[in-house]
């Protein structure tokens, strides 16, 4: 198959052009008139990862591998080590960030993983009625989410609305009309600043809260796929993070 053929196809499905700004989704590496022979589906790419790629093939991710211009290739960096071993392997690379954030992921997270039902989306912030209090609710997004520890901010005994974005997206607080604010990568100022508008944060992680892009891209190409008689690998990245809990160390 063409890489041409599967990126039209994707650019249906959720337009490239709705990327942010500073995003970098699209063709990374290779060339649109490149055949591949292996598909694989991934949120991220990690070098034990890629050393099980097989040649001649085409990855997809959530996350690029490369954000922002490179101005030396040492090989002494994550993009550039694994940049490397992707062009021995003939392996082409597309991503799919901020449009499939748009377009899908938020959504399937809210309605596929933690079992909500939405009232509205303003782009990226999905906006739900939960009616719970803020210990029961924590409690849900445990368990839905199969984390065992996370941080939270509690300003209120009672949540009757939240809003969700996963990933990293503390930057939308202004946009945040809800009693609570479900995200990832909450830091400290974030936690002081939430605090002082009566905002209760729960921080669901950013690998945690994005790793079922694999599922859900997967979804969206299984008509495409069949058609033309292709069948897509789904891989994962290792999250590069551990967690220590009173003597037991989990993932």
């Amino acid at each position: 198959m063409i890489i041409k053929d599967i990126y039209e196809f994707l650019d249906s499905v959720s337009p490239f052009e709705l990327q942010e700004k500073w995003d970098n989704s699209g063709l990374i590496i290779g060339n649109m008139s490149d055949s591949f022979e292996n598909l694989y589906l991934c949120m991220d790419l990690d070098l034990p990862l890629v050393e099980t790629l097989k040649a001649n093939s085409l990855v997809i991710t959530h996350h690029p591998l490369i954000f922002s211009g490179i101005k030396k290739v040492n090989y002494d960096t994550y993009s550039t080590k694994i940049l490397k071993e992707l062009i021995k392997k003939d392996i082409a690379l597309i991503s799919m960030h901020t449009n499939i954030d748009k377009t899908h992921l938020n959504r399937f997270v809210v309605e596929n993983i933690l079992g909500f039902n939405i009232l509205n989306q303003n782009e990226f912030i999905v906006n739900c009625e939960v009616n719970m209090s803020f210990e029961d609710l924590l409690k849900y997004i445990s368990k839905r989410l199969k984390l065992k520890n996370f941080k939270f901010v509690k300003t209120k005994e009672y949540i009757k609305t939240i809003a969700i974005c996963t990933g990293s997206a503390m930057s939308l607080i202004d946009n945040v009309k809800a009693d609570c604010f479900i995200t990832g990568d909450i830091k400290y100022h974030d936690a002081m600043e939430a605090k002082a508008r009566n905002l209760s944060l729960i921080d669901i992680r950013h690998y945690e809260s994005e790793n079922s892009f694999n599922i859900l891209l997967e979804q969206l190409l299984d008509e495409y796929l069949k058609k033309n008689k292709l069948k897509a690998i789904i891989t994962a990245s290792k999250n590069p993070f551990e967690f220590f809990i009173e003597g037991e160390t989990i993932e």
